[in-house]
């Protein structure tokens, strides 16, 4: 269900090496949360660290959509660098396996398989 890759680099350089992947694999950086920050922001005690990525291709989206607009609810994909216990992580959960829950469309299934494949090589590049 999910593709965790840990990475001996500080947790800044992973964000900036997953940042280079993904736009070297003709996604979009849609937008970058940054969930520690805004925790602390709020008041929250959190010692961690965590940003989550929000990527697109546009073309791959736009097939998932034209096959089941209520598929909008499963896009963009997230792509997360975090820290646990003094490691820097980089995760995502499987886009086969999610679409794969929520539609039994066997187009929705390429289309994952072929997201699935171009994010493993950015984490895999980013780690």
């Amino acid at each position: 269900m999910y593709y965790i890759a840990k990475t001996s680099k500080s947790f800044d350089k992973a964000v900036e090496d997953l940042d280079a992947a993904v736009r070297a694999h003709q996604f979009g950086v849609m937008h970058v949360h940054d969930i520690a920050n805004t925790l602390r922001s709020k008041g929250v005690e959190f010692a961690e660290q965590c940003k989550v990525f929000e990527v697109c291709n546009p073309h791959q989206a736009a097939r998932v959509m034209a096959a089941d607009m209520s598929m909008n609810m499963a896009l963009p994909c997230r792509i997360s660098v975090y820290t646990e216990k003094g490691k820097t992580l980089i995760g995502m959960i499987r886009p086969q396996a999610m679409l794969g829950m929520l539609s039994k469309d066997p187009q929705l299934g390429a289309v994952a398989a072929e997201v699935e494949t171009a994010t493993i090589q950015m984490i895999d590049e980013a780690a």
